[in-house]
């Protein structure tokens, strides 16, 4: 057998039946319109139980300081979780726009060691916290769950939550983002495009990714061109605006149902609002070029042109720390859900990372 093969194999193996709509906390934020419209639908479309739907007073801004969060957000889910009896059969949280996103580090740490983080990852340590754990501010927390391709994610074998958002630049986008990931069949072809510098580890892992997947179904660019306009893409992963050789916001890849994106990108997940339709990469030296805080690739622009799920990060994350595509798409292509695939790719938490999808969302055969 070929590596790819017995690798393939390993996965299917690892793979689980999808976990039900019982599996899953939707969280809506009623202070919203957004995201209370956005919880509505997603519950009648993944039929949520009522039980199962938990709603916060929390503040709509992107950015939340941590007592508020700790207070709105952490507790409020908490006691949603204790008071109906569903803290070990909730696997997954799925988060709705209107909820904030990131909690700025206190001014004067390192980075390595800010307490900053995204709130979707500093969830995830709400079950541990719940049954006793005392969890550090400071830093990235290792992830239970990485690299785990052929275990079942399941309490308590793995203390947390999986965390998901349903969010884009409005609820339109939204809702043609949930309607994408129920129609995912397993076709079409993984887009992975390397940069120029042969030796980086993130080019390294792009490249193990293309082994680990259907050599028939990749699409695999080694120069120092952008990969662009590839028809039928149901995965995509790439240095985004880290690539030198991208200028432009946009690459025109065309998503099939179910697609998901992936890059190495520092602040791809800085906000969810929508840009100026002229606005396009900018640098780090030209303030007046940024979007956001920033010059980077957006993820929300992936869903806008049509994937179905997207990873990015608030906050400069490190590249160690940056989801892994080499353990992810051979993970989602093989049959695990998106929770379980992109989480398994994700080394930490507690820090930068938010995943942009539906949690059950799955390849069918």
């Amino acid at each position: 057998m070929t590596a790819r093969i017995i690798a393939a194999a390993a996965l299917l193996v690892g793979a689980v039946a999808a976990q039900t709509p019982d599996n899953v906390l939707l969280v809506v934020n009623r202070r919203s319109a957004d995201s209370v419209a956005i919880g509505e639908y997603y519950q009648q479309k993944r039929a949520i139980p009522p039980l199962n739907v938990c709603t916060l007073d929390t503040e709509t801004t992107e950015d939340i300081l941590r007592p508020a969060y700790d207070k709105q957000i952490e507790a409020a889910i908490g006691g949603c979780l204790r008071m109906r009896g569903l803290t070990e059969k909730v696997l997954y949280i799925v988060l709705t726009l209107g909820i904030p996103l990131r909690m700025w580090g206190a001014p004067g740490k390192p980075e390595p060691q800010t307490d900053g983080a995204a709130v979707d990852s500093e969830l995830t340590l709400l079950y541990s916290k719940m049954r006793g754990t005392t969890v550090p501010l400071d830093g990235p927390i290792p992830n239970p769950f990485f690299r785990q391709r052929d275990t079942p994610f399941r309490h308590p074998t793995f203390p947390m939550y999986l965390v998901t958002r349903l969010d884009a630049w409005n609820v339109s986008e939204v809702k043609a983002m949930i309607d994408r990931g129920l129609r995912a069949r397993n076709s079409g072809r993984f887009a992975i495009d390397l940069r120029a510098d042969n030796e980086t580890p993130g080019n390294q892992w792009l490249r193990t990714s293309a082994l680990l997947l259907p050599k028939s179904r990749v699409v695999l660019e080694e120069t120092a061109a952008v990969l662009e306009n590839v028809p039928d893409v149901i995965g995509y992963a790439s240095w985004g605006s880290n690539d030198k050789a991208r200028t432009k916001r946009n690459v025109h890849l065309g998503w099939l149902p179910g697609a998901i994106a992936t890059e190495f990108v520092s602040t791809d997940g800085r906000s969810m609002r929508k840009p100026p339709d002229d606005w396009t990469l900018g640098n780090w030296g030209d303030k007046k070029s940024w979007w956001a805080g920033g010059p980077q690739t957006l993820a929300a622009d992936y869903i806008h042109e049509g994937a179905s799920a997207a990873t990015g990060q608030v906050l400069e994350p490190f590249l160690a720390y940056c989801p892994r595509p080499d353990l992810i798409l051979p993970a989602y292509a093989a049959g695990r859900n998106l929770a379980e695939s992109v989480y398994l790719g994700i080394p930490a938490v507690s820090w930068m990372t938010v995943v942009l999808g539906d949690p059950l969302m799955k390849l069918a055969p």
